[in-house]
């Protein structure tokens, strides 16, 4: 019956203690409350069998019941029913930069380098409802795959279709992929505007120095959380293509140039990362998160309904009731 149901001023329940007081008071006057007439032999007398005297109690049984009501009446119950509405007040703007060399299908990450980061990335877009994400690619020179869109259905299709291909040139411009993504997101009027750069190599290709590419990000006020993915030490990388156009395989050095990532995630405010394993490029992805928070405004609104009224009704009800049975079927003087 109360199920949901909170009381305002719970205080009023104490008054419950009186109830058991009323009760003794009563069985004690209860002998004082109808006339007496003592004698010596009812020989001669209709001796009656109505039941009415013994239903005469109930009298105050409704009088009880009607003080509960009104003590749980003047506790004030109520339920309330919450609506929420949120509104993003300040988004941000992400634009994620992924390498595509031949290098990214090394398989020190399971399946290989590149499916792992799709599938982290993906994760991670679909826990940003409220911002913008777009897509580079680069590997010797870079290209814009999907502008910055809150459309999420399609930057994940576009992240979904990103795969190593020929027809980029090969090579690692980590300048040139870092330059594009700032020239898609400079003239942004977010909040904040985030780039997320990936890489498995060092810069040897393209023609825009990183560091260039850095001030670039810094005069348009943009950071830069970079990630320098690959296993340390040795791991089965792809070296040279067979007749039939798949990869060969073998173990080669895993070199990042990690003082570059750092500098250029010093420089615009963001940070470096190193993500070694499957799990450690989820974790990277989980604290990039955390970092970047979008501001959101919410607004409670609280219906109350008071339930209070069926109960002061039931409890006139049952004094009404004690009333008019008291003056007709248990009339008295008292």
């Amino acid at each position: 019956m109360f199920e949901g149901v909170e009381f305002l001023n719970k205080e009023f329940f104490w008054l419950f203690l009186l109830l058991p007081l009323a009760i003794v008071w009563y069985v004690f006057k209860r002998k004082y409350q109808t006339a007496e007439l003592k004698m010596s032999s009812i020989k001669g007398f209709k001796v009656g069998n109505s039941i009415l005297p013994k239903l005469r109690p109930l009298l105050f049984v409704f009088r009880l019941l009607a003080l509960a009501f009104l003590i749980t009446a003047l506790a004030r119950p109520r339920t309330s029913d919450e609506t929420t509405k949120t509104k993003t007040t300040k988004g941000i703007d992400i634009v994620m930069a992924i390498d595509v060399s031949a290098s990214m299908l090394a398989k020190d990450l399971l399946p290989n380098r590149l499916e792992a980061l799709k599938k982290v990335a993906a994760e991670f877009i679909q826990g940003r409802p409220n911002d913008r994400i777009g897509l580079v690619e680069y590997a010797g020179e870079s290209y814009t795959k999907t502008p910055i869109t809150s459309d999420k259905a399609i930057v994940l299709r576009s992240l979904r279709d990103i795969k190593y291909n020929t027809i980029i040139e090969g090579g690692t411009a980590i300048g040139m992929g870092l330059a594009t993504s700032v020239n898609r997101i400079k003239d942004s009027k977010a909040k904040s505007k985030i780039i997320i750069l990936l890489t498995d190599g060092v810069n040897n290709s393209g023609f825009i120095d990183p560091k260039i590419a850095s001030e670039l990000a810094v005069e348009y006020g943009i950071k830069v959380y970079t990630i320098g993915i690959g296993t340390n030490g040795m791991a089965l990388s792809p070296y040279t293509m067979s007749k039939n156009g798949t990869f060969q395989y073998r173990r080669v050095q895993v070199e990042i140039d990690e003082d570059l990532l750092n500098e250029i995630a010093d420089v615009t405010g963001g940070r470096y990362f190193r993500a070694t394993n499957n799990k450690k490029l989820k974790e990277i992805y989980n604290e990039i998160n955390k970092l970047e928070k979008t501001e959101i405004e919410e607004i409670k609104y609280t219906t109350y309904d008071e339930k209070y009224r069926p109960l002061i009704l039931i409890a006139i009800g049952l004094l009404l009731l004690e009333v008019l049975l008291r003056l007709t079927v248990f009339r008295s003087f008292v």
